[in-house]
């Protein structure tokens, strides 16, 4: 799969202890509607998609965190997209860095949501699905980064650019 970008929030360095974190994130598209997740604690849209459990195939996990986050059921994934490496300042666990590789595929959807399952957490943050514009997306998540707001997150600097990527390529010809 392509390497879209190599994103690095901090610069890992030999005496850092560093993890690894392997996740997929999930692009439908409709036109120029795309299925996102808004977080209300962060103020912005994401891909769906999540980490790798043991054991499971990148599709198998694309294809579940899909079902989890948007209640997804019949989910088609059509191709690979590409992926984004990001090196990522951790504080837990006596972890310094967290190398996180995010493949991305483009996927299809039959019949209608059902009710997603989402974690505590994810509850907790406000979190909802939403067929969102894809330029107004970008617009939104831009301006909360200009903002500069202290609940700004780093994901939203990968999920951006993606969005950015997606609409340069996808809505010209990408199989959707």
């Amino acid at each position: 799969m392509r390497l879209i970008t190599c994103l690095k929030h901090i610069q890992p360095k030999a005496e850092h202890t560093m993890a690894e974190r392997i996740a997929t994130r999930a692009i439908v598209l409709k036109g120029e509607q795309i299925l996102l997740l808004y977080t209300r604690r962060y103020n912005d849209y994401s891909l769906p998609g999540g980490g790798v459990d043991a054991g499971e195939t990148l599709q198998d996990a694309l294809v579940r965190e899909l079902g989890e986050e948007t209640g997804a059921q019949h989910v088609r994934v059509l191709s690979e997209f590409g992926m984004v490496d990001e090196y990522r300042p951790w504080y837990r666990n006596n972890i310094d860095v967290m190398f996180m590789r995010s493949y991305c595929y483009l996927c299809q959807l039959e019949g209608e949501l059902g009710t997603p399952q989402l974690e505590d957490h994810e509850q907790a943050n406000g979190m909802q699905v939403r067929w969102v514009n894809i330029h107004a997306a970008i617009a939104h998540n831009k301006a909360v980064m200009a903002s500069e707001a202290a609940t700004t997150g780093l994901s939203i600097v990968r999920e951006t650019l993606l969005l950015e990527t997606i609409a340069a390529e996808c809505l010209t010809g990408c199989i959707a």
